[in-house]
């Protein structure tokens, strides 16, 4: 999904460049990697890429995924990863800057699209997006993960069996009838996008004035609603590792708000007519990409410290797709 989180500053600070026509050719891969089941193909020899990301962990273990993916298949992979929010990512894959990030489906719909109703089967909403981003911007979209990392609220197990909230409807009377015990941290862009708690609290009948919200860093969402001192309830993105990590609930989208957030390769244009096997290579590894497998990946970087590149390659080695080198 596009929703910023945690600044992990694994990228030197000039990997990324702010001027005034935007962002600056990027850095190099972080670690090298050799062929695996994904060898050498002789169109991408030597083929200029540049791989662009978000700045949050699911987003950085993403990017590095496509980076040593053709790395490994011959590619002179550039590094610009890591960029603050999805409005700065978009806008450089529309300029041509990048020419290849994972986005989320319910991103490209609802927020670079435009569109207020979400298409509740994933595979429609990956084609609807597909035509529509093609058709008005020549961008391309491909090879759709099995992975949803829609926005949740989550709370911790005791407050969860304290209130008996187990649902989002469940959220919502607990908050008409008292709204200090449904105290709630939300990260900056949950608290404005149309597809988080506005839109929300319009979807469950909930009076955003009473609602007692917190805006907190995304990252620090988790600890506090675990603590339960801070807020009772926190919005999180359903794939991050440390809700398992923290014994966080999700709650139940009993009404089906949330749209699907299935992560999906996303060109620009002229730089996919230009190389058709990127997806070739890059299918295969999107496809892998269940829940259970990149929330562990996620939970080994916001869990255990480790850095998302080096998640990102141990997982490729065990997978057989890359080798070190």
């Amino acid at each position: 999904m596009n929703k910023s989180r945690w600044l992990r500053g694994l990228i030197p600070v000039l990997a990324v460049v702010f001027a005034g026509c935007g962002l600056q050719s990027g850095g190099s891969v972080p670690l090298p990697v050799g062929p695996g089941s994904i060898t050498p193909v002789p169109e991408l020899d030597g083929v200029a890429v540049t791989v662009g990301s978000k700045d949050f962990t699911e987003a950085n273990i993403l990017g590095y995924l496509i980076e040593f993916a053709l790395t490994a298949a011959g590619a002179n992979v550039r590094d610009l990863t890591n960029i603050q929010g999805s409005n700065s990512l978009r806008d450089a894959q529309l300029n041509g800057q990048i020419d290849i990030a994972y986005d989320y489906t319910g991103t490209g719909w609802i927020n670079y699209l435009g569109n207020e109703t979400p298409e509740p089967d994933e595979r429609k909403q990956f084609d609807l997006v597909r035509d529509a981003d093609r058709a008005q911007h020549d961008m391309v979209w491909a090879a759709m993960a099995p992975m949803n990392n829609t926005y949740a609220l989550v709370t911790s197990r005791r407050t969860a069996e304290e209130t008996g909230v187990r649902t989002l409807s469940d959220y919502a009377k607990l908050l008409a009838a008292d709204p200090a015990a449904a105290a709630t941290c939300v990260g900056t862009e949950f608290n404005v996008r149309p597809d988080g708690y506005p839109g929300l609290a319009q979807k469950y009948g909930i009076d955003a004035g009473r609602a007692q919200k917190q805006i907190v860093q995304d990252a620090l969402v988790y600890q506090a609603t675990a603590d339960a001192k801070q807020c009772r309830f926190g919005s999180v993105a359903a794939t991050d590792g440390r809700i398992p990590a923290l014994d966080l609930v999700l709650l139940e989208d009993d009404k089906g708000f949330f749209p699907k957030y299935n992560a999906a390769l996303v060109m620009h244009g002229p730089f996919a007519d230009a190389n058709p096997r990127v997806v070739d290579i890059m299918a295969p590894i999107s496809a892998r990409l269940t829940n259970e497998v990149i929330t562990e990946l996620n939970r080994q970087v916001d869990i255990d410290g480790r850095e998302p590149a080096d998640v990102a390659r141990d997982w490729m080695i065990a997978e057989g797709l890359v080798t070190a080198s």
